[in-house]
């Protein structure tokens, strides 16, 4: 069931648009932000909210790679795996993550603090390799070293 806030920001929403299934991503939006991520339930509150049929919903959810269909840590690292960052030296920033983190991609570490998952473009080619984590971009990681790197996960607690 959707919270009272959560109907409410949708409500806003909603007066945005002719067609309430307009409102999909931003529904879908406002309950990851409220929950961390979108739920099985909280896909069929949100068709039945929108007039909309669960699968409806869920292929909007599952085409965008920034709504978390399954939990997520308190922070997602995003690892950009785009041509442009895998030149520039993406698979060793990927590994440096991995082996500070002790996950693979697509895995949480095991105190919830962050989830790292790859991503197919930030849209920062020309400063690459990039990640982000929540919505911060961190580019020009192609020399990054492990002082650098923790100097970054520091910054989420």
């Amino acid at each position: 069931m959707l919270s009272p806030d959560e109907t409410r920001e949708i409500d806003v929403e909603l007066s945005h648009y002719e067609q309430p299934q307009a409102a999909t991503i931003e529904a879908l939006k406002i309950v990851q932000k409220h929950r961390g991520w979108v739920s099985d339930e909280a896909v069929a509150d949100i068709a039945a909210k929108l007039g909309s049929s669960p699968a409806d919903v869920d292929a909007v959810a599952t085409f965008y790679n920034l709504i978390y269909r399954r939990p997520v840590g308190r922070h997602v690292i995003h690892v950009c795996d785009s041509v442009s960052c895998w030149i520039m030296g993406q698979p060793r920033l990927t590994e440096m993550l991995k082996q500070r983190l002790g996950v693979e991609l697509g895995q949480t570490t095991a105190d919830g603090r962050f989830t790292l998952l790859p991503i197919c473009c930030l849209g920062t080619c020309d400063r690459a390799p990039a990640l982000m984590i929540d919505s911060d971009t961190h580019r020009d990681l192609e020399s990054v070293d492990a002082a650098r790197l923790d100097a970054i996960l520091e910054r989420y607690t």
